[in-house]
């Protein structure tokens, strides 16, 4: 299973130096997990960059993938990533979420540099 954050669905939807390497695993539906949270970071961010049209459109595509919502169970590990990693709340949920169904976490974000189970990508 993959789990792509937020940066690497802007990454690739913009197109940006690293959107070939988010490819990979945003290509692989059955095996990809798309948090709820991302799905409103995303379309916030392409919303504003992009317009209503083109964020409704990358809504449907992230949909696509299995779409897990924010449970009981991801919403107390969260709030213990939180204050031991130090993390914003919807990057802790977004890595509770992954680690909660063994997933790799794919991104470009420094707050998950070196943290296991993460395959982070440098942003270029």
């Amino acid at each position: 299973m993959n789990l792509v954050d937020s940066s690497g669905w802007i990454e690739f939807f913009l197109g940006g130096p690293n959107a070939c390497i988010f490819a990979s695993p945003l290509k692989e539906k059955g095996g990809l997990l798309v948090p709820s949270i991302c799905i409103f970071e995303v379309f916030r961010s392409i919303l504003r960059s992009k317009g209503r049209e083109e964020a409704l459109q990358v809504a449907t595509q992230m949909k696509q993938g299995k779409v897990i919502d924010l449970d009981m169970s991801i919403s107390l590990e969260a709030a213990k990533l939180s204050l031991e990693l130090k993390l914003a709340m919807a990057d802790s949920i977004i890595l509770a979420t992954a680690r909660a169904h063994q997933a790799v976490f794919w991104t470009q974000d420094e707050d998950f540099k070196n943290l296991e189970g993460v395959k982070f990508i440098p942003k270029k």
